[in-house]
């Protein structure tokens, strides 16, 4: 998608950090900045969720848990978008955790149905042509 080019002040302290990131990560200070503010602006939308480093980049996830947010969806599709039986597979997730995902899930469904699907079309299979050290530990 193409950006639209806006001109902002930023503190100096804030423009220390992102240059930080530019030479800990190698990406050029537009992406990271671009990526911080998307970032910030679904934490706005959608509270409870926080982005942490994934071994896909970073993920939504919901706060306190370490879960991604996919990871809840997948679960609750898989129970038939049943509220109480979603409650009963993260029986030790809060109430107000399991809608902070079910809410991304409502703004952000794109995204997070990538992710799914993604991690759906690891099969057994690919799982042992990807990474064959794996089928050894059986």
């Amino acid at each position: 998608m193409p950006g639209v080019q806006k001109s902002i002040r930023l503190p100096e302290e804030t423009m220390k950090e992102i240059e930080q990131m530019v030479k800990e990560t190698g990406e050029d200070f537009s992406t990271i900045t671009k990526d911080l503010l998307a970032e910030a602006i679904k934490m706005r939308r959608c509270p409870g969720i926080l982005f942490a480093e994934g071994t896909r980049g970073r993920r939504a996830r919901v706060a306190g848990t370490g879960m991604e947010v996919w990871e809840i969806i997948a679960t609750y599709r898989s129970v038939k978008q049943d509220l109480k039986r979603l409650k009963k597979a993260y029986h030790w997730l809060t109430q107000e955790q399991l809608r902070a995902a079910l809410s991304y899930y409502e703004v952000y469904p794109r995204e997070i149905d990538q992710q799914i699907e993604h991690n759906e079309r690891w099969t057994a299979e690919r799982i042992k042509e990807r990474l064959p050290l794996m089928s050894l530990a059986s």
